[in-house]
């Protein structure tokens, strides 16, 4: 009986997806560990993050450059600052990043791009299936109201509908607005040809709101673990396209998701959107 098991326990090994957990005791760190440990055919490898006051079922360090363990794909929800070290770790490596740390600099974003010739990198400001299908219906919404204003226009004299998107997180959100919030504002803007621009304060000047503009506000209270509602306001009417995240697991779905699809891809940009397929 024990040698016909023995290819069986070969073969799963060779199978499992050893995760890294780039991040691992901050909150979404610890919510991946524990989705990680109960899906098949994944486990966690290691992880890596500066604060180590908190018990693991595996081994932590505190520096990628310190970690010493093999794992298969990495998955990083840190803060920004932590993001070149990451970068650097999963090119010396050659190991594929799942990379979901919002507020990024320009400088990052250049860096995550280059690297990703030479690894696969899937980035996304937010890892729920259920916002990138939001970022889908938006994207159609956009163009399907411009098409109606443009028709109205014309018989009407009427403009067009104006965007405005209001974002909502709990109290110890670092960065305003949302990367989700942007990421949206950027999805409208890639499907009507970049005819926007983004007004994210209207305290600072006496105007009338523009019509090429997407409003972006932003509400930080409590527990809120995020809300994003995009608002197509025309004249005598509003069309409210809504997403509510009720717990973080649904980021953690997303990242595992995420995971388990690029191991073994080829290097180059991927997003959440090639997940869902």
């Amino acid at each position: 009986g024990m040698i016909a098991l023995c290819p069986y326990i070969a073969y799963r090994r060779i199978l499992m997806i050893k995760v890294l957990m780039h991040g691992c005791n901050g909150k979404m760190g610890q919510v991946v560990s524990r989705m990680v440990d109960e899906t098949e055919g994944m486990e966690l490898a290691a992880g890596v993050d500066r604060f180590l006051g908190r018990e693991n079922p595996y081994p932590v360090f505190t520096s990628c450059d310190a970690c010493d363990v093999e794992a298969d794909v990495i998955v990083d929800f840190s803060v920004a600052q932590a993001v070149d070290g990451v970068l650097a770790y999963a090119l010396k490596r050659k190991m594929p990043l799942v990379l979901c740390t919002t507020g990024l600099s320009e400088k990052q974003l250049e860096d995550v791009k280059t690297a990703s010739a030479q690894i696969p990198i899937l980035r996304s400001a937010n890892m729920s299936l259920g916002i990138n299908t939001l970022m889908k219906l938006v994207q159609d919404a956009a163009k399907v109201l411009a098409k109606l204003a443009a028709a109205a226009a014309k018989i009407l004299g009427e403009v067009g509908y104006d965007i405005e998107i209001v974002e909502k997180h709990h109290n110890k959100k670092m960065d305003a607005p949302s990367g989700t919030a942007l990421a949206i504002a950027d999805a409208i803007n890639e499907a009507m040809d970049d005819r926007y621009t983004y007004k994210l304060d209207r305290s600072a000047e006496r105007a009338r709101r523009e019509a090429n503009e997407i409003g972006i506000q932003a509400v930080r209270g409590g527990t809120i673990v995020g809300e994003h509602e995009v608002l197509f306001c025309g004249p005598d009417e509003v069309i409210e396209i809504k997403h509510t995240a009720y717990s973080k697991a649904i980021f953690g779905k997303g990242a595992i998701q995420a995971a388990q699809f690029l191991k073994g891809k080829k290097p180059g940009m991927y997003q959440m959107s090639d997940v869902i397929g």
